[in-house]
């Protein structure tokens, strides 16, 4: 297990990286905290935390329903992280096809489906089922798997709100795009998303504040979507060579890191294009760099650091170019050729430099 900033990585399950915030252990101690209050027993804690502990199983089996789901149609999955109000699967992209997006968005509840199915097969055959104890404690129900059940059907029906970034969000969207296009299905269902928050969060004042938290959470997420959908309509269409940068240092293989530091103490680029005898062999990361001054020092070589270039071609459409680069954060530099030779370099602060400036344009 290693950490990574706020996120503690799990390991690695059909080759996508699980990961766990910090703050998720919280979740436990709470749960642990509010069965303690409402029971007095040490059994009462032990139910309570196999019972959440299972339950995020179920997540952890949600998100893998959507990541597994979009692999099929050659969308990768970066990582998923477990948080405290759930799970997140970062896919590389969304699908572009409305009735792929619907299907990916609608895998993971139906892996609650199925997980709510099996449980009641089993307490059927078993005989398992209980009436509800009314005398009995509210959160010491008689039987843990009747329970686990129909936390699944909530999770399923929880997660069909329409309201970004709740499955049932990206389902609205997706409908709303196979008439009004995607740009403006994804400002429509970002409007009834934060409409959702709002009701919530009122509904969290005047009772549960954990539905504060949840309304932030679906606000947020509303507006990201919104804002990601808006970016990549200004950058559709257009060609990288709108935006590359012409401007830049190159370096040789055999340079030490020293010059790679001067270069960079210099000016503001962090990320070079290495080049033996004019031909392109490799990138050397700001990342790299550093690894390598800590390594080997300033007398170390860039090719002892560099990797393999990603290249683009001058009319590459940006929007596809900025989902390269999504895709793999480690690649912050992409290179831009031309009949063999390197004519210049894009990265996401470029984009993001870019995207400024046409939204200054359009203010006029």
């Amino acid at each position: 297990m290693t950490w990574e900033g706020w996120s503690l990585k799990l390991g690695r399950v059909a080759g996508i990286d699980l990961w766990m915030h910090a703050t998720f252990p919280l979740l436990f101690i709470w749960v642990g905290f509010i069965y303690w209050v409402q029971t007095g027993t040490l059994a009462g804690v032990l139910f309570g935390l196999s019972f959440i502990a299972v339950l995020f199983l179920c997540v952890i089996l949600h998100e893998y329903g959507h990541a597994l789901t979009a692999r099929r149609y050659g969308i990768g999955t970066r990582y998923i992280t477990l948080l405290p109000i759930g799970g997140l699967a970062a896919l590389e992209r969304m699908p572009r096809r409305p009735r792929h997006e619907i299907i990916v968005a609608l895998m993971g509840p139906a892996v609650n489906i199925v997980i709510a199915a099996a449980l009641a097969v089993l307490l059927t055959l078993t005989g398992g089922w209980v009436a509800p104890d009314m005398d009995g404690p509210m959160l010491m129900p008689a039987n843990f798997l009747q329970t686990v059940l129909f936390a699944n059907i909530f999770l399923a029906v929880f997660n069909m709100i329409p309201a970004f970034p709740m499955d049932g969000g990206r389902v609205l969207r997706a409908a709303l795009s196979l008439r009004m296009g995607h740009v403006s299905a994804t400002r429509v269902a970002a409007r009834v998303g934060k409409t959702v928050a709002l009701g919530f969060g009122v509904l969290g004042l005047f009772g549960n504040p954990l539905l504060i938290l949840i309304a932030g959470f679906i606000w947020i997420g509303a507006a990201g979507e919104a804002g990601a959908s808006e970016m990549e309509a200004q950058l559709q269409g257009r060609p990288v060579a709108r935006a590359m940068i012409t401007d830049f240092h190159t370096l040789a293989p055999g340079a030490p890191l020293g010059h790679a530091v001067d270069l960079t103490l210099a000016g503001k680029q962090t990320d070079f294009p290495v080049l033996d005898a004019g031909r392109l062999v490799g990138v050397a990361s700001q990342a790299a760099i550093l690894r390598g001054l800590r390594d080997h020092g300033l007398h170390g070589r860039v090719a002892e650091v560099m990797s393999e270039p990603v290249t683009a071609d001058l009319h590459t459409d940006l929007a596809e170019l900025m989902e390269n680069l999504q895709r793999d954060p480690e690649h912050r530099l992409i290179c831009l050729m031309q009949r063999g030779a390197l004519v210049g370099v894009i990265d996401m602060e470029n984009i993001a430099e870019f995207l400024r400036i046409q939204a200054a344009l359009s203010e006029r």
